[in-house]
Order: C-alpha cells, then sequence, then structure tokens
C-alpha cells in the first residue's frame, strides 16, 4: 500500500480545552460518533468524512479551516 503524500491535521483538542474542558465523550456525543472515533481523530491516525468535519467545526462555532489544515508532504 502507497503512503499518502498528504495529512490533515487539527486543533480538536485545544479547541476542547478551550470550550470548558469538554470531553472526548461529550464531543462524540454531539456530533453522533463513538469517542474512540475523536481520538483517532486527534492522533491524526484518521480523517474525518467532510459531513463529519463540518459537524466538528459547527460544535466550536468556527470555520472548518481552523479545526483541520490539509499540507501536502510535498509542500
Amino acid at each position: 500500500m502507497k503512503k499518502s503524500n498528504h495529512s490533515v491535521t487539527n486543533n480538536i483538542r485545544k479547541l476542547r480545552f478551550e470550550h470548558n474542558e469538554m470531553t472526548q465523550q461529550q464531543l462524540a456525543d454531539t456530533v453522533k460518533v463513538t469517542r474512540q472515533t475523536i481520538v483517532a481523530i486527534e492522533k491524526e491516525k484518521y480523517s474525518p468524512s467532510l459531513e463529519l468535519a463540518f459537524k466538528i467545526a459547527e460544535v466550536f462555532k468556527i470555520p472548518l479551516e481552523q479545526v483541520f489544515t490539509y499540507k501536502s508532504k510535498n509542500d
């Protein structure tokens, strides 16, 4: 399997703590996924669907690009 030349990073952990120390479980419940999904996204082991990414940004009431950053590894 070929490795991807792209990566999606995120600020979810920081944002959770800035929002009354929201737990991973609270965020997961709000966007209707498992806590394990939030853990994997935070650790950048999993990139969320576009729909889920928008839901997460909506929770924090900020634009998507302030939660997630896309970067080519060739940059």
